[in-house]
């Protein structure tokens, strides 16, 4: 069997040869949250470049209501409002009948947590669409009946759903082919073999008596390599115990 990052390669050097548009449907209620991480640095450049096709939807404009609201009480009767059904539906049924969708994505704290081979898998998709959560979450119908996959960034509570809807759309923009200007660059980051990055240096090579470590100036690869690779290890061993685990399973 192939290691996760054994395939992603596989997957990123066939996807390089068939370069393709993805497209990213994002529905919220508060689209200027997204305004600042969607248009700047990488994600700014693979629109540029048309390799990604960001749309994000005021939920509002999907609402029947007279004065636009999106929310309701819960019938449970507890603190907090409820994202009603009708305009996540409409939302939704629409943007399904302009093309097929691989994944319908929910953010909320109760999903699987994000990590770098679900960035993966989502970056071979050609279109997906993600609803930011709010409130106290949406009627639990649509998630039932359109969800597909529920996302977490991480076990804490935020505002709303639109910081991990941009969390997730950077990280797997960023590693479709072309957008970087150099394409190893995805490939050698941290979690794509569940390692933690080996340290990196830069000029000069002695800066007030702090000396990069001659391996990196010895010029052969095949040491480099290794000395990176075992960097990595130990690194992964001290800080993520939970990750060098895994890494020792998959080994």
């Amino acid at each position: 069997m192939f290691s996760p990052i054994f395939s992603f390669v596989l997957n990123f050097t066939f996807a390089q040869l068939n370069q393709k548009i993805m497209r990213i449907d994002i529905i919220t209620v508060l689209p200027e949250i997204l305004e600042s991480p969607l248009n700047f640095s990488i994600v700014k450049r693979a629109r540029d470049k048309g390799l990604a096709e960001i749309i994000v939807h005021n939920l509002r404009d999907y609402s029947d209501d007279k004065h636009r609201r999106v929310d309701d009480y819960s019938f449970s009767k507890g603190a907090g409002m409820v994202m009603a059904i009708q305009p996540i539906e409409k939302a939704i049924e629409k943007l399904k009948s302009e093309r097929n969708y691989d994944e319908i994505i929910y953010t909320t704290p109760d999903g699987k947590v994000f990590d770098q081979k679900t960035a993966n898998i989502l970056s071979m998709y050609n279109n997906i669409i993600i609803l930011c959560g709010h409130y106290k979450g949406i009627d639990q119908r649509i998630r039932d009946h359109y969800i597909t996959l529920e996302i977490s960034i991480g076990d804490y509570v935020l505002t709303g759903g639109e910081l991990a809807a941009a969390v997730i759309t950077d990280s797997v923009v960023r590693i479709l082919p072309g957008v970087l200007s150099d394409e190893t660059s995805a490939l050698t980051d941290s979690f794509q073999d569940n390692l933690l990055s080996p340290p990196v240096y830069t000029r000069p090579a002695v800066y007030k008596g702090m000396k990069v470590p001659d391996v990196l100036l010895s010029g052969n690869d095949k040491l480099i390599d290794d000395w990176k690779h075992n960097q990595s290890i130990e690194r992964t061993k001290k800080l993520r115990p939970d990750l060098f685990r895994k890494y020792l399973r998959e080994e």
